[in-house]
């Protein structure tokens, strides 16, 4: 019987990726879980059922963000020379594992390191605020851009999640790859009549710009309720005037029942594809969002409206006001169908097992 592993970067919460790695444990009941930090209180049980293999560096999980200049050591520290097939997920280091020459390796690729890449000016002078710390920096990130640049090589066959990643990869490793656009549990979301709030779901980090809602909604006074958690959570509450909202992390049903509610989903930073505007859609509701990544492959133009710069939102809201009125949620929950797990497992199985053997087991 042929033996399946899953490498995802880290196991600390549920978002987009991790329900990536939810979907595939459906596709693999066997498979064994690689990860380099491992919270089983905050992944759901069916990951928790699969058998997950933390790295040495799992003790110091609660710092793990500082981590990054040890993640290709822990990585190539796990052995998978037992395994035939190995899934990577990726929008960290994960792809960078040593598999043997008769293993199979395929990576989804949610986005290259966009904090080593795309993002990397930002990520050294916001992030990172102290000089010593921005001087250090700079050969480490040289470091593990060469180092992720060469683990590209020892993936056979990249999926991206989206066209925008795709072009990602491409310009990034020099690399092809399929498209296979992420699952989304479609059918469990609702639609309730519109209340006066919009909403945003979001980590707080600073390129998804939270920080430009807050600005125009400060400036607009409409109601906007903020779930989600991360290193901008003060500094944002204490820029928000009284009309803006933070919950923090909520439970599922809340969630579905907070975008089953809003009056209208606010995307404000640009999204590698975007799992939170296809959540509210399902809900029969449109989406708002800046008219770059994932965003342009997602948003219908009956379902939602897309802006051009970070600072346009205040101007696409008082837009919406006209175009409100001839939304039809059914026609947004119906397109929304497209995104849902069915559709990811019927894409992506033909990729994962294009040379599996008839004993390998699979759920249908």
């Amino acid at each position: 019987m042929m033996r399946s592993a899953i490498v995802h970067y880290w196991l600390l919460n549920m978002r987009g990726g991790e329900k990536v790695v939810e979907a595939l444990c459906r596709l693999l009941p066997d498979a064994d879980v690689f990860t380099l930090f491992y919270d089983p209180d905050r992944v759901s049980e069916t990951i928790r059922a699969h058998r997950v293999r933390a790295s040495f560096l799992q003790p110091f999980r609660k710092g793990y963000r500082s981590l990054l200049p040890l993640m290709p050591l822990a990585l190539e520290s796990f052995d998978l020379r037992e395994y035939d097939l190995v899934i990577s997920s990726e929008s960290g280091p994960a792809k960078g594992v040593i598999t043997s020459s008769n293993t199979r390796h395929v990576c989804y690729c949610h986005t290259p390191m966009r904090y080593l890449w795309d993002m990397y000016p930002a990520y050294r002078n916001e992030w990172t605020r102290g000089r010593w710390k921005r001087a250090l920096m700079t050969p480490v990130a040289n470091y593990l851009r060469l180092w992720d640049f060469a683990s590209a090589a020892r993936v056979d066959q990249f999926i991206a999640n989206s066209k925008n990643v795709q072009r990602r990869i491409w310009k990034t490793y020099r690399r092809e790859s399929n498209v296979v656009r992420p699952p989304v549990s479609v059918e469990t979301f609702y639609w309730r009549p519109p209340e006066d709030y919009y909403l945003i779901v979001s980590e707080l980090v600073p390129y998804k710009r939270v920080d430009a809602a807050v600005r125009a909604f400060n400036q607009n006074g409409r109601r906007l309720l903020v779930v989600g958690d991360g290193p901008e959570y003060k500094a944002l509450r204490r820029a928000a005037a009284a009309n803006v909202e933070f919950r923090g992390r909520v439970p599922d049903e809340d969630l579905r029942d907070l975008y089953a509610r809003c009056r209208a989903f606010v995307m404000p930073g640009e999204e590698d594809f975007g799992i939170t505007a296809v959540e509210a859609l399902a809900s029969g509701k449109p989406v708002i969002a800046l008219a770059r990544g994932g965003a342009l492959e997602i948003v219908p133009e009956f379902g939602g409206l897309l802006y051009d710069e970070p600072e346009g939102l205040l101007q696409a809201i008082e837009r919406w006001d006209e175009l409100e009125p001839e939304l039809d949620a059914r026609a947004l929950q119906r397109y929304a169908a497209q995104f849902s797990e069915t559709e990811f497992a019927r894409q992506i199985k033909p990729i994962l097992f294009e040379t599996r053997s008839s004993s390998f087991k699979l759920v249908s």
